[in-house]
Order: C-alpha cells, then structure tokens, then sequence
C-alpha cells in the first residue's frame, strides 16, 4: 500500500498511541516516542513493522507518540493512520483480516 499523504489515526490519552505518517521516498523511517520505551520499546517497534509489512507498505515515516498502549491498540492505529494516508474506501478496508 502506498502512503499518499499526511495523516493521523489515535490520541495522546493514556494507553493510547498517535500515529503519524507521511510519504518519504524509497524508505521507511520510524520514530518512537513512549512513556514505556525502556521497558516495551522493541516490542512496540515489532508491532509497528510487522503491521505495515502486512499492509505491504514499503516506505514512509512514521512518527509514535506511545502513552502505553496495548499491541492491539498500535496495530489498530498504523492500520488507521495507512488507510487513511492511502484514501483506502470502506470498501477497500479488510479490519481484522490482517495477519
């Protein structure tokens, strides 16, 4: 899937997660920010890659603001912040169906 433009899915609230993504040519840059990263920080990087190796996204930034969010929730918020970078229709939207 391709990021086309800026866009955002999540909070700043406490055990949540806002995800920011835009479009970066040829490459995929992560930025992590969290309240837990010493304790979850590869774990949270593995939820990240691992969702948007699912949604075949091969390149963009992604900037993770993390107030402890739960793996589900992570995932929910890439998969969101893709969508809608990527002007996916409901239609096009398989929630749930991702490995």
């Amino acid at each position: 899937m391709e990021i086309k433009k800026n866009a955002v899915a999540g909070t700043l609230e406490s055990s949540d997660a806002q995800i920011t993504v835009e479009p970066a040519q040829g490459k995929l840059e992560l930025n992590i920010q969290s309240s837990v990263l010493n304790q979850y920080g590869r774990q949270i990087k593995k939820v990240i890659l691992e969702t948007l190796d699912n949604l075949d996204v091969k390149s963009g930034r992604f900037y993770v603001v993390d107030k402890g969010a739960l793996d589900c929730t992570i995932k929910a918020r890439v998969e969101g912040a893709v969508y809608r970078s990527a002007d996916a229709a409901e239609k096009d939207i398989k929630w749930g169906a991702l490995k």
